[in-house]
């Protein structure tokens, strides 16, 4: 079946008359803009903030242990498992509606969270935390439905990069905050935050007229929502249960079966989450292609630069093996002695700055989250000119160029910076343009699905990504080995695994697996037929 021949399965009824700001000010229609973008980076903001704060969060509970972890855990599987869920009811419900309840959950999930001591009221509230997640997806739709289309393109772009809370507030206020106040600061500060958003969308923005006549199909959003959460589950715990144990591929195999169960539910409802011919044609299916391959340069990258950064350098580790044999002496060797101690270690270390959280974001997430933040709303103006094919050209090109440059060059300071100003120009292009792709591809009727099926994606791809680099890491540990003059090698003993440090070859084998996948994203990316029109803003689709 060609893409021309792909039937639009929405409802027959004629749509109604869509609330759109044609005749508004522009001071009215950038206010819109900003209120929704400032809503939607209510997930990035919160996971910027809280992810680097483990570590500070963890004494808070004892007992937890590496099951610390979950606080981030959680908060992927159920947003994941919900967005395309909240998408589908954004379509039958209202986008705005929907959006003020995700920000309704987050606060009230960030309220527990800032006053809790228990570790199970804790996960409960990073769980409802997570609901938030599908904002950006259900401001998608939002944006096509109010906004006049030449506008649409560029605001679909800003919404994922974001108006710099996440990307450039974030990891400075979070890190000062940190080294000023407790923990939960951060989420007082969250809670500040979408407590001024909520009635800001409430006052300014307008609600869509525009509604997908037909029931939720139950059964079918059970069982995607779930299918989802057990993929998640076995991806974000593989490193951990073990990726072959019988146990662990028992959640994987329950998760895709629930997914195949879904298609053949789908298949035979009359009217269904998502039209599964929509869903498989080349206009949607490319495009969620693409979108796998570039979340999981994302995902590793997410994962492996702020963990560089912030690994102590090739001086400080030598300072803290020393300190460590001389620990584990037993006397033998006294701290004066400590100067004649030799370490070597089992690969460069070439990588560590020692930074901070607010190192980190002065060094690096400052330079790729505005430029990323700049990409997004440049991007999606481009591909209202030319179409939003080129645009992933862009972004697929820069992240295969960003993740070579991380896994060959040196690390100092400013190659940080400037890598990172690489990589935010793929970031920016890239969320730019998957949804406007999808955007173009889609009835309006299917938008709010269509782009919580996006989500789901980007989820799933950003976890494979994170897990990848994970078994990378864990198969290359940081050792070493201690010689001190006129004591025999038998003696000082062999290499010794230094605990959350890895050797060079870690990263490097994550990031070259990650430019794998961005070769692959731009091989698909040139071969799509799909956006090679200027964007619309939905008009040919809708």
């Amino acid at each position: 079946m060609t893409q021309a021949q792909v039937p639009d399965t929405a409802s027959p009824d004629p749509e109604p008359p869509v609330a759109r700001l044609e005749g508004a000010s522009r001071l009215r229609i950038f206010a819109v803009i900003g209120v929704v973008v400032l809503f939607a980076e209510i997930a990035a903001l919160q996971y910027t903030m809280v992810a680097s704060a483990a570590r500070d969060i963890a004494p808070t509970f004892p007992g937890v242990g590496a099951n610390i972890s979950w606080m981030v855990i959680i908060f992927g599987l159920v947003g994941g498992a919900t967005t395309p869920i909240f998408g589908k009811m954004s379509d039958l419900w209202g986008k705005r509606r929907m959006m003020l309840i995700s920000g309704a959950s987050f606060a009230v999930g960030t309220l527990i969270c800032a006053l809790t001591s228990s570790w199970a009221l804790f996960l409960v509230g990073r769980a409802l935390e997570a609901v938030a997640i599908s904002a950006p997806t259900v401001a998608y739709g939002l944006f096509r439905d109010i906004l006049p289309r030449r506008y649409i393109p560029a605001s679909i772009g800003v919404i994922a990069t974001g108006l710099g809370m996440s990307a450039l507030v974030a990891p400075i206020v979070g890190g000062w905050m940190l080294e000023h106040f407790s923990w939960r600061s951060l989420f007082w500060f969250m809670l500040i935050f979408v407590a001024v958003v909520i009635p800001l969308l409430v006052l300014l923005v307008p609600e869509t007229p525009l509604r997908t006549h037909q029931r939720l199909d139950l059964g079918g959003a059970v069982l995607l929502a779930v299918g989802v959460g057990l993929v998640l589950l076995y991806l974000s715990n593989g490193a951990t249960w073990g990726w072959g144990r019988p146990t662990a591929w028992g959640w994987l195999a329950g998760g895709v079966a629930l997914l195949l169960a879904f298609v053949a539910v789908e298949k035979r409802s009359a009217q269904p989450i998502m039209d599964l011919k929509l869903l498989f044609s080349p206009k949607v299916s490319m495009v969620l292609l693409a979108a796998l391959l570039g979340s999981m340069v994302v995902g590793i990258q997410g994962y492996s630069i702020p963990y560089m950064l912030q690994t102590p350098n090739k001086a400080q580790l030598t300072q803290h093996a020393v300190a460590y044999v001389v620990a584990a002496s037993n006397g033998q060797l006294t701290p004066a002695m400590a100067p004649l101690v030799h370490i070597s270690f089992n690969g460069l270390m070439a990588y560590g700055l020692g930074a901070t959280l607010l190192g980190y974001g002065l060094h690096s997430a400052v330079y790729s989250g505005g430029t990323g933040m700049l990409a997004g709303g440049g991007a999606g103006e481009w591909a209202r000119r030319v179409g939003p094919r080129y645009p992933l050209i862009l972004a697929m090109g820069t992240f295969t160029l960003s993740c070579l440059l991380y896994a060959f060059f040196s690390h100092s300071a400013w190659q940080y910076a400037v890598i990172a100003v690489v990589f935010g120009l793929g970031f920016g292009s890239f969320y730019a343009a998957a949804p406007n792709l999808i955007v173009e591809a889609v009835p309006a009727r299917q938008q709010g699905i269509s782009a919580g099926m996006l989500g789901v994606v980007n989820s799933l791809a950003t976890s494979v990504g994170t897990a990848v680099l994970t078994a990378f890491l864990a198969a290359n540990p940081a050792k070493f080995k201690i010689s001190i003059p006129g004591v025999p090698a038998s003696r000082t003993g062999g290499f010794i695994t230094m605990p959350q440090i890895y050797a060079d070859n870690g990263y490097r084998d994550g990031l070259l697996f990650a430019a794998g996948a961005g070769v692959v994203g731009l091989v698909v990316a040139v071969l799509m037929r799909h956006g090679r029109r200027p964007a619309t803003g939905g008009e040919a689709s809708g």
